[in-house]
């Protein structure tokens, strides 16, 4: 086989899960030593080809070449021998098994993880304890590590940096670099272009199930490939875009909707005080682990802090349980979905959960009413309903859209919106913007986690940046670029300004 021959080649490969088309036409073709993007908007179709080449799925036509050989891969296992290993959006781990238990399950070399953890920065991971209790960050490099103790011929990484800070994202591409140079192949599916336009080789863009251009996207070529994935409905976004509400700049006087004073939380999270007006998109800044997750975490109800205060509308208030902050107005968009979605409940029936609490006083649901909120919800932020009859089978975009329906359909005063657009495409993303703003215009209060520091002026007024569980510096978004936010979030910040 010579350089230039495939090592993978896929053709026409197709799958439906009954009405609705995941696959319809793909086509991919990966040479050896290259990292090969695989990109395209939410429900595009990559997850599923990822799956087909593993095993996890049969498609339903086309066909999979390995070394030039057809190939039929009918399990995850075949796929190993084949030389196919995946790393998945959400890790590949039994969350009651330690670490040791669930290398032993699948058979993998124990010494091999540690030295690729040691290699990504991680060789303190206890084996003893269980996978549960192990941060994000540490699971999916946990999950890659295990993957590369098998030495595969193709590794696939279905969004590995989403969840990873800007340290250990570049560990991944450090070893990413060093299979490439040992001929190995990558394919790499990412929605931040920067990445992808520095680490890859080439880029396949699928589009509605299909295969619509393979790109090599050196700086430059990001455009071509946003037109490639979105198609005609980069148009109505730019619209959209072009007529959100000017930001403000947050400076001028208004009554605090929700105010934090001095507030302390474990050892993360060590003294931060803001506030957030009605009408206002308030950012918040910090790499891994600077006490972000234990604010809003403190700010939902979901734990109690150990000092200061929470006052909302001026009134101090003590959360005992997420439902405590509901009742106060605050409502929570996690990172991860699936904290909370029902995975295997319908579309409506996840949207109305909120209104299962609001019964007519005979104690009956109003079933009319409830439809009529559900409906006017996904609409407003255009689901696709397809699969709706369980909401596990809707693209992470889509998902990601159900978490935000279900509290336009129930009503808040305060959206926490943690990390919102991790691992979603690019026409999402600004959907989710632009409803921020048209949210904020309307007079509701937004606070903003993103670990993208780019995105931050897309939609905030004000940004606060964390540094070892305090705010070390506060501006207004339009001047926030991505260096100045990148420093103060090191520690690096000259001085704070508010």
């Amino acid at each position: 086989m010579s350089e230039l021959s495939p090592l993978l080649e896929v053709s026409s490969l197709s799958k439906r899960f009954g009405p609705v088309i995941a696959l319809r036409s793909a086509d991919l073709s990966v040479r050896p030593g290259e990292v090969h993007a695989l990109m395209g908007a939410n429900g595009a179709g990559k997850s599923t080809l990822v799956k087909v080449l593993t095993g996890v799925l049969r498609p339903d036509g086309g066909t999979i070449a390995l070394r030039g050989k057809i190939r039929v891969i009918a399990s995850p296992a075949e796929a190993r021998r084949a030389g196919l290993m995946p790393v998945y959006q959400d890790p590949a781990l039994i969350p009651d098994l330690t670490v040791l238990q669930n290398l032993r399950l699948t058979g993998t070399p124990v010494e091999a993880v540690r030295r690729w953890l040691s290699e990504l920065g991680m060789s303190g991971i206890d084996f003893g304890v269980l996978t549960r209790d192990l941060p994000p960050p540490s699971l999916r490099l946990l999950d890659l590590a295990r993957a590369l103790a098998a030495e595969p011929d193709v590794l696939l990484l279905d969004e590995i940096t989403a969840a990873l800070p800007a340290d250990l994202t570049t560990r991944v591409f450090d070893v990413v670099g060093r299979r490439r140079a040992e001929g190995r192949s990558v394919i790499f599916i990412s929605h931040r272009l920067a990445e992808v336009s520095v680490f890859c080789d080439r880029a396949t863009v699928l589009r509605d199930g299909e295969t619509v251009g393979v790109v090599e996207p050196a700086r430059g070529a990001e455009a071509k490939i946003v037109d490639l994935m979105l198609g005609p409905v980069a148009a109505d976004v730019a619209r959209a875009e072009a007529q959100r509400a000017p930001i403000r700049s947050g400076d001028g006087p208004g009554k605090s909707r929700l105010e934090v004073k001095n507030l302390r939380a474990g050892s993360m999270l060590q003294d931060v005080s803001f506030t957030v007006r009605p009408g206002e998109v308030v950012g918040v800044a910090a790499l891994e682990g600077q006490g972000q997750g234990e604010l809003f975490d403190c700010l939902a109800g979901v734990r109690k802090p150990d000092a200061g205060q929470i006052l909302v509308e001026g009134r101090a208030t003590s959360f005992r349980h997420p439902y405590d902050a509901i009742r106060a107005g605050l409502v929570l968009v996690p990172a991860d979905r699936m904290q909370a979605l029902l995975r295997q409940r319908s579309v409506r029936e996840n949207i109305a959960l909120p209104l299962v609490s609001r019964l007519t006083r005979w104690g009956l649901i109003n079933v009319r009413s409830e439809r009529r909120r559900v409906k006017q919800a996904i609409e407003r932020l255009q689901i696709d309903t397809r699969a709706q009859a369980q909401v596990r089978r809707l693209s992470g975009g889509n998902q990601q859209k159900v978490s935000i329906a279900r509290w336009l359909a129930a009503g808040f005063q305060t959206l926490l919106c943690f990390d919102p657009t991790r691992g979603i495409d690019i026409g999402t993303k600004r959907q989710i913007y632009v409803l921020v703003r048209e949210l904020a215009a309307a007079g509701s209060s937004i606070l903003l986690f993103t670990s993208e520091l780019a995105e931050i002026p897309l939609a905030c007024d004000r940004v606060i940046v964390l540094f070892g569980g305090r705010v070390v510096q506060v501006l207004p978004a339009n001047v926030a670029d991505e260096s100045t936010l990148l420093r103060a979030a090191h520690g690096l910040a000259a001085e704070a300004a508010s």
